[in-house]
């Protein structure tokens, strides 16, 4: 048997003082900057993050949305652009759709290109999509996450100073494991993490509406009460949700009196009241 005490282990201990690479700054142009963010890949984060930025910018906020998923950029399909930003003085052009401003690995590699990456690469990448994009000034800043605990959170959480971390999740209890460990990463680190996200909460049939829990059911409240933080909301796993994404429209624009779209614009407003836009500039 191994000797799990060699492992590295991640406790609720201090972590030991040592002399950080990099120490996170604010990006007072970028507004509220808020991480999406789960435990593993596939309970719908980058649908989380669309729409949540879509959501906001339709309330008459200045939003960015920042692809950091460099593994599986979904933001450039999801959001229905494609072309290679402009580069103006040193600074990169983002692209803009649905009133959100863009930037993704997805919009400067070719479509079939593995993102064969060690950690310092994906510390680039973030660091560079802070501080060499042209955003101008913003109110809220969505950052979209790759699945895990791995580098590119923790290179977020070292260049800048966050807002507040979004937890998404389904129903299921494998998800909802994965997702406790995801929240207790941000904690850690002295993120806020503003609550928790379940989508697919259940199957919402679009002939006669009946709910179906195809993933269980309460795993997201669960959750949310054993870390004492609010359910932000339950999304209904709706098809036109999967449909209008892969034409590039967010459910909040497609089809926004749908339950799905209605869920998603509330937790919108529920980040806005906890989070107000700020003008500046």
């Amino acid at each position: 048997m191994p000797d799990r005490r060699a492992l590295p282990v991640v406790d609720d201990k201090p972590a030991p003082q040592r002399v950080p690479a990099q120490q996170p700054v604010d990006f007072p142009q970028l507004g509220h900057i808020v991480a999406i963010s789960s435990g593993k890949g596939g309970v719908g984060k980058s649908t989380i993050a669309t729409n949540l930025a879509v959501a906001l910018g339709r309330t008459g906020a200045r939003v960015g949305l920042m692809d950091a998923d460099v593994y599986g950029p979904n933001v450039p399909r999801m959001m229905g652009v494609s072309a290679q930003p402009a580069v103006v003085n040193e600074k990169i052009v983002p692209l803009e759709a649905h009133g959100v401003k863009l930037i993704s690995l997805g919009f400067l590699i070719e479509r079939d290109q593995p993102a064969i990456w060690r950690g310092p690469i994906v510390m680039k990448i973030v660091n560079q999509f802070l501080r060499d994009v042209a955003w101008g000034q913003l109110d809220y800043f969505i950052v979209d996450l790759p699945p895990g605990t791995g580098d590119a959170q923790l290179s977020l959480v070292q260049a800048a100073h966050i807002a507040g971390a979004i937890i998404v999740t389904t129903p299921q209890e494998v998800a909802v494991g994965d997702a406790l460990r995801g929240a207790k990463m941000f904690q850690r680190v002295n993120v806020p993490v503003l609550g928790i996200v379940e989508n697919m909460s259940w199957f919402e049939c679009p002939h006669c509406g009946k709910p179906s829990a195809l993933f269980g059911s309460g795993g997201g409240e669960r959750l949310a009460a054993e870390l004492g933080l609010p359910l932000l909301g339950q999304v209904p796993l709706y098809p036109r949700v999967l449909e209008a994404a892969d034409r590039g429209e967010p459910i909040v624009v497609a089809d926004e009196a749908s339950s799905a779209a209605r869920a998603l614009t509330a937790i919108a407003e529920r980040v806005r009241a906890g989070h107000p836009m700020t003008r500046a500039g």
